[in-house]
């Protein structure tokens, strides 16, 4: 007697012929595990959940998950669902551009006024020192309020001005000490 080869029994056949091996994978024919069957019954559960099976289908393939001999017949069963997460292809995410990044807070203008006058004592002998340590102690205390930058520049001010003021208060301390030895 020939006898043909059966066709693969399909999950969606409701129940005509018997559930066949599947003849693809040659590990089809080994007798399935329990954890085999419960991994199966998983990916049939997570297909109910996602609206891939009706109730009817879903419990009676799970039915026929717990019946299976063969690893071949429960790859037959979850064959048409997704068997696990699928990975996202994803461009790699590189430097986000200065356009959409937030905006620095600006330069408080004291301090770089503080800087501009304290680098002047130089060409006038002292005279923008004063007004240098007045620019950087405010700039330094509207910077502690408001959360602008230019504490390197107020700072910068204000040494360059309080060694003008040094350099003028011991310039007068000697010509008042002159003053009194020569009198």
């Amino acid at each position: 007697m020939s006898q043909s080869q059966p066709t693969p029994w399909q999950p969606w056949q409701s129940g005509q012929g018997v559930p066949q091996p599947w003849q693809a994978q040659a590990t089809s024919s080994m007798l399935a595990s329990h954890a085999e069957r419960e991994r199966a019954v998983d990916v049939l559960r997570a297909g109910y959940g996602e609206g891939r099976l009706q109730h009817s289908e879903f419990e009676r393939r799970v039915a026929r998950a717990y019946e299976a001999r063969t690893v071949g017949e429960l790859a037959l069963l979850v064959a048409d669902l997704p068997q696990g997460p699928v990975p996202v292809n994803r461009p790699p995410v590189g430097p986000v551009p200065a356009t959409f990044l937030p905006a620095p807070p600006p330069t408080n203008a004291k301090a770089v006024g503080s800087l501009i006058c304290g680098v002047l004592t130089v060409v006038t002998a002292g005279l923008t020192g004063l007004p240098a340590v007045v620019l950087g102690h405010t700039a330094r205390s509207e910077m502690q309020r408001t959360g602008e930058r230019g504490e390197g520049l107020a700072m910068t001010g204000l040494v360059l001005g309080w060694m003008a003021v040094a350099g003028w208060a011991l310039i007068v301390t000697i010509l008042i000490a002159a003053a009194l030895a020569g009198a």
